[in-house]
């Protein structure tokens, strides 16, 4: 076993995050983190990392294991340009070399030999050296650093730059490659496809794939855990769910789990009602007997205690809130919607893209990909007219207006709160303002947050409120799914299915492009070709594969239930069976209640009380009976209710 959890609480200030972990991570095994946004994940991973400790309850990590660490925040770190920073993870291996070349040094200079005794040590100790060096793959630094950044996309032309220089993103690559040079045994990652580009993302599921260690990822890529991860644990209220399958099998494994959770709930429910129902009429039966009759009154509060130890079963949540976007347009736009012209842009001597010829069609999907780098998100600008292009012209279809949603991090200069800033771009009285703000989650106190201290996926939901008002019948959005959790996700796929107006979309998301794609974009080499379908679509095209294999239609094969009932007796005959039954087990009832006071009757007398051996005995008597009398309760009150 690697990481064991067992009983974990965790609080941030006053709030719970975590409230009872207990998983267990075996060694290699890849296990996909998932869960809503803000339920503790990141939170789990800092204490596995072991920077952090728990509330309460225990974390085993075996010993000698390294740990790894990939915040989904960058932080800045030692090194002051990108190569240097991933050198520095040789840290071992450079200070063997460093004293490598000292000793070759001291050995190239006869008078630095001094006596044999001294050269043979400097020989032994070069050696061992040498061993150390070569274990820890001194001789392939610099192939391993070129291969890792290669896959990830850092190019060489990034080497030299100083570190502190370089993006969000491309300090996040960094931080990533850094990570995976140290080879840790557990590698934590938060968020690592965030700000790789596809090639990227498919180099790292390959790499997590051959991993020897155990690997932890927090990831809402779908299809990256489809490919990457063998086991599934649900951060769900504070609580770790564990399922044995990649992302789609615990989408199945999740729905019949709730629907058996549903169905243990409502049997109990049932069963709570039936006894609180008996309880009722024995009371009652108790009072109107004349004289009231005290074996009423003991039946039913012997059933009282039954129900109140009764493990009451947590009604399963099937639904849980997502944000509701629903798009609309104002009106609809004529049949060419967009048209790209001989489309070229250069910054100086780098041409980004040229002779881009499109026309973008009212109510067409089109999903623009690409490497990062290639210009995405410049073409979307140009077709926006933020910048101008370097040769060629757009042109945008009659009463065409656009809905844009870009790649952007929350803005730190915003002093407004969310409700101030919400109302301020769609014009809104505030009562129907937060009502507005909770359908996307923005609940209570929530609308009073600054907008410059929201997360990545509350920044892009709110932003989502807005453009919802916007109504436009063209919309363009530039990595819409970044920072948004599955749900939300899933909730904004569905929006855009039922949206009647046009979409071009910049996404490296592999799920979101395979649902909604209905054209790719694909740019790449300075050029734009265009292919009709959606994400499989474009993998058969780029593996060169045309050949016609429609999907086979997969009928639901459901098998024929036979409705058929045997007859039943008359009403008068089976309420008869009833009650006959019914005084047999009445019968047993009363004996069982006899006896248990009869052992009362003992265990209170002056003798047995003070023998404590006997008085044991007649104890778990008295238990053995209970159990017995609870399990005829419970049959007898079965009989009662069918025959009413």
């Amino acid at each position: 076993m690697m990481i064991q959890c067992k009983n974990v609480q965790k609080y941030h200030g006053a709030q719970l995050v975590l409230n009872d972990i207990t998983m267990d991570i075996r060694v290699g095994e890849k296990v996909g983190l998932i869960g809503r946004n803000g339920c503790g994940k990141t939170t789990l991973l800092h204490l596995l990392e072991g920077n952090d400790r728990p509330d309460q309850g225990q974390i085993a990590i075996r010993r000698g294991a390294k740990v790894g660490l990939l915040d989904q925040i960058s932080t800045e770190t030692t090194g002051s340009t990108t190569y240097e920073q991933l050198l520095c993870n040789f840290k071992e291996p450079l200070e063997w070399q460093a004293r490598m070349k000292e000793i070759e040094l001291l050995l190239s200079v006869p008078q630095h030999a001094g006596s044999e005794l001294i050269y043979n040590g400097w020989i032994q100790e070069y050696g061992t050296l040498q061993e150390r060096f070569q274990q820890l793959g001194g001789y392939e630094m610099e192939s391993s650093i070129d291969r890792i950044a290669n896959g990830l996309g850092i190019p060489t032309d990034q080497y030299h730059r100083h570190f502190s220089s370089l993006s969000g993103g491309e300090k996040t690559k960094v931080g990533l490659a850094s990570l995976l040079l140290k080879k840790p045994d557990i590698l934590l990652l938060d968020e690592p496809t965030n700000h790789l580009d596809m090639k990227a993302i498919e180099w790292l599921e390959q790499f997590i794939i051959e991993y020897p260690g155990s690997v932890v990822v927090i990831s809402h890529d779908r299809y990256f855990l489809d490919h990457t991860i063998s086991k599934v644990i649900e951060i769900e209220d504070g609580e770790a769910i564990t399922y044995h399958t990649n992302y789609s099998g615990y989408m199945k494994e999740k729905e019949t789990r709730l629907l058996l959770q549903f169905a243990d709930f409502q049997e109990q429910q049932k069963k709570i009602k039936k006894m609180k129902e008996t309880i009722k009429q024995l009371i009652e039966w108790g009072n109107r007997s004349n004289p009231p009759n005290p074996g009423f009154h003991r039946r039913a509060s012997s059933m009282q205690k039954v129900l109140d130890r009764m493990d009451k079963l947590k009604r399963p949540v099937m639904e849980r809130k997502t944000m509701d976007l629903q798009l609309s347009q104002e009106d609809r736009s004529g049949k060419q919607v967009l048209i790209l012209n001989e489309l070229c842009k250069a910054y100086g001597d780098r041409t980004l893209f040229k002779q881009v010829h499109e026309i973008l069609h009212y109510g067409e999907s089109a999903m623009l990909i690409g490497d990062n780098g290639s210009g995405k998100s410049t073409l979307l600008k140009v077709i926006l007219g933020v910048e101008l292009p370097s040769s060629g012209e757009v042109t945008l279809g009659s009463r065409v207006s656009i809905g844009y949603l870009a790649q952007e991090e929350t803005p730190q200069h915003q002093k407004q709160n969310v409700l101030q800033f919400f109302r301020e771009q769609v014009g809104m009285e505030e009562g129907e303002a937060r009502a507005q703000l909770a359908r996307f989650l923005f609940f209570g106190s929530d609308v009073f947050k600054d907008v410059r201290s929201l997360s990545g996926g509350e920044w892009t939901r709110l932003r989502f409120t807005i453009l919802m008002f916007q109504k436009p019948n063209l919309l363009i959005l530039d990595e819409p799914t970044n920072h948004l959790d599955i749900d939300s996700r899933e909730a904004l796929e569905e929006a855009l299915e039922e949206y009647p107006g046009t979409l071009l979309a910049v996404s490296h998301d592999r799920y979101f492009i395979n649902r909604l794609g209905r054209k790719i974009w694909i740019l790449e080499q300075t050029s734009l070709s265009v292919i009709n379908g959606n994400f499989e679509d474009y993998k058969a095209f780029k593996a060169k594969q045309f050949t016609s294999t429609p999907a086979q239609v997969q009928v639901d094969k459901t098998k024929l239930r036979n409705t058929d009932r045997l007859a039943t007796k008359s009403s008068n005959n089976h309420r008869n069976l009833t009650a006959k039954i019914s005084e047999s087990w009445e019968l047993q009832i009363a004996e069982h209640e006899g006896r248990i006071q009869q052992l009362d009757d003992q265990m209170l007398s002056p003798d047995i009380s003070r023998d404590a051996i006997q008085l044991q005995v007649l104890q778990q008597e008295r238990e053995a009976i209970q159990v017995q009398l609870e399990l005829l309760y419970e049959r007898w009150m079965d009989i009662m209710h069918s025959g009413e």
